[in-house]
């Protein structure tokens, strides 16, 4: 019999040890880092040849003051999942999102009624397109933590076509985060690596996009594989029996909805398109920003228009058909903000706070009765907030240690006397290691581009081949390292403990690594463009 897989937070708490062990006996070290302006936003990036070791700090009791720490490092990403949780919440006692469900599963039904749908099967289809959708948000801009937010819409919805939790979660972070490794107009990412590394930005896009198209096809067709056979066979899923909790919501969802057309609903409808009208009176033109190219664009107005019109036929219909159009237009408005405004999660959570507030007005809810229900829902999700926390405990022992210069200067060393193949593996190598330590690839781009841009100069490869290396370093690992707090908040709140993942995730993740020294072997072997 396999032994019971650790809890999250005991896995987490282990290697905070595991780090604090490692201050004890790697000496420590800091490079100089001075301010530079990448794409016009300072950063500070360490210089070249200004390693020197310092006094050695090793972590004891702060094993324990590193999950206060990690709570105050990571307070964004916190905040912002608790209000997530207590939107959801209230959106989800209107029933809305299970009638969305219901729909969407009667829908699906009568399209197969046509052949090569059949053939298909639409619920392949389903997942293809959804998953792709959220792979060219990654590659785009950079879509990670807005992925927390989609988990409650899929996973929900992935147990009602007969899957598990697990689907649900690939269908947005996963499909996000193949996305992100192809990076193809990132700039978080692959902006910042191009900008550090003086080479002209978002160039090479013609061989990423290919990068981006095997990784993506890969990754969905690891998921379709799996899918199907939960679909066959529900019992053998790793998740089937924490899977209990979603489908004791669905069986619930499944009584008797009565669909009304309340006068509250009507106000919400007047309140949310005058404050929408006012908006795009205030912005009638937005910038929208893909990659280094951007068009000028009506989309507030444009989108505020489709909204009154989409709006009052679904309030006509009933109240949760126009609630399941205000969940449709926040994230409409998101894509808006994040491409056109530049949103991170402060204002990503404050839509999603106005979304709960005008679903609870719309259905009927007085104010305490919100207040209830976001208070239910944070309190649902607390335990994904308190998980953040303690893994951002792991990147402060490190840091307040003294030893990730340390790391990378020795592994920057260990690229010396290799041939171009050798080198721009190892760079990959490296890349992927320290992504453990520093999930964030703008604040590894700041850390190591300096340095790896310099040693391939050194070695003979092109700058562009480090940036490829770097990419895919950090954009695979992402998926399954403990540190990364996206990671965790995702994986909590679909319910799904953090060594199911590891384990599901492993031989996808195997793959995707050899691919990845598959993929450079061109960087450095063959003519590209831009490189």
């Amino acid at each position: 019999m396999l032994k019971k897989i650790p809890h999250t937070y005991v896995i987490v708490f282990f290697i905070i040890i595991f780090a604090a062990i490692l201050t004890w006996i790697i000496p420590g070290g800091e490079f100089t880092r001075h301010t530079v302006n990448v794409n016009g936003i300072d950063r500070e990036v360490v210089i070249n040849n200004s390693f020197h070791y310092t006094q050695n700090q090793p972590q004891t009791w702060q094993i324990f003051s590193a999950f206060f720490t990690g709570f105050e490092k990571q307070a964004h990403i916190i905040i912002f999942i608790l209000i997530i949780g207590g939107a959801f919440w209230i959106m989800n006692s209107t029933k809305a999102i299970d009638i969305g469900i219901m729909s969407f599963l009667k829908a699906s039904k009568n399209l197969e009624h046509w052949k090569i749908i059949k053939k298909i099967g639409i619920n392949n289809i389903f997942i293809v397109v959804i998953m792709l959708i959220f792979s060219v948000f990654g590659a785009v801009f950079g879509m990670s933590e807005e992925t927390i937010a989609f988990v409650i819409i899929f996973v929900p919805l992935s147990i009602s076509m007969g899957y598990d939790s697990i689907v649900g979660v690939c269908m947005c972070y996963l499909g996000a985060h193949l996305g992100f490794a192809g990076a193809l107009l990132n700039p978080f990412t692959i902006g910042i690596a191009q900008g550090i590394s003086q080479i002209p930005l978002f160039s090479g896009i013609e061989y990423r996009f290919f990068c981006w198209i095997i990784i993506s096809a890969i990754g969905i067709s690891f998921v379709l594989w799996y899918a199907n056979k939960i679909k066959k066979n529900p019992k053998i899923s790793i998740m089937y029996n924490e899977d209990e909790y979603w489908r004791v919501k669905h069986s619930e969802s499944s009584e008797e909805i009565e669909y009304k057309r309340p006068i509250s609903g009507w106000v919400s409808f007047i309140l949310s398109s005058v404050l929408l009208i006012t908006v795009s009176y205030l912005y009638p033109l937005t910038k929208l920003s893909i990659g280094d190219k951007f068009i000028i664009l009506p989309i507030l107005p444009i989108a505020t228009g489709l909204y009154v019109i989409t709006s009052f036929f679904s309030m006509r219909k009933s109240v949760h058909f126009f609630i399941l159009n205000i969940l449709m237009f926040t994230m409409l408005f998101l894509i808006i903000g994040v491409m056109g405004y530049g949103w991170y999660v402060m204002e990503i959570a404050t839509l999603f706070l106005v979304m709960g507030l005008l679903s609870g007005i719309a259905f009927g809810f007085g104010s305490t009765e919100i207040v209830k229900s976001f208070l239910e829902g944070a309190k649902d999700i607390m335990s994904a907030a308190l998980v953040v926390g303690l893994a951002g405990g792991i990147i402060v022992v490190l840091n307040e240690g003294k030893i990730i210069d340390t790391i990378l200067y020795g592994a920057a060393e260990s690229l010396r006397d290799l041939g171009k193949v050798g080198s721009v593996s190892m760079i990959y190598l490296i890349e992927t290691m320290l992504n453990i330590f520093i999930p964030s690839g703008t604040a590894k781009a700041a850390l190591t581009m300096p340095i790896m841009s310099q040693f391939s100069d050194l070695i003979g490869i092109s700058r562009q081949s480090a940036v490829t290396a770097f990419q895919f370093g950090g954009g695979f690992t992402n998926m399954i390292t403990p540190t990364s707090g996206v990671l965790l908040g995702v994986l909590s709140m679909a319910k799904i403990p953090y060594g199911k993942w590891f384990k599901w995730m492993l031989p996808l993740m195997i793959v995707l690594f050899l691919l990845g020294f598959v993929l450079l072997l061109p960087t450095v072997l063959m003519k590209l463009n831009g490189f």
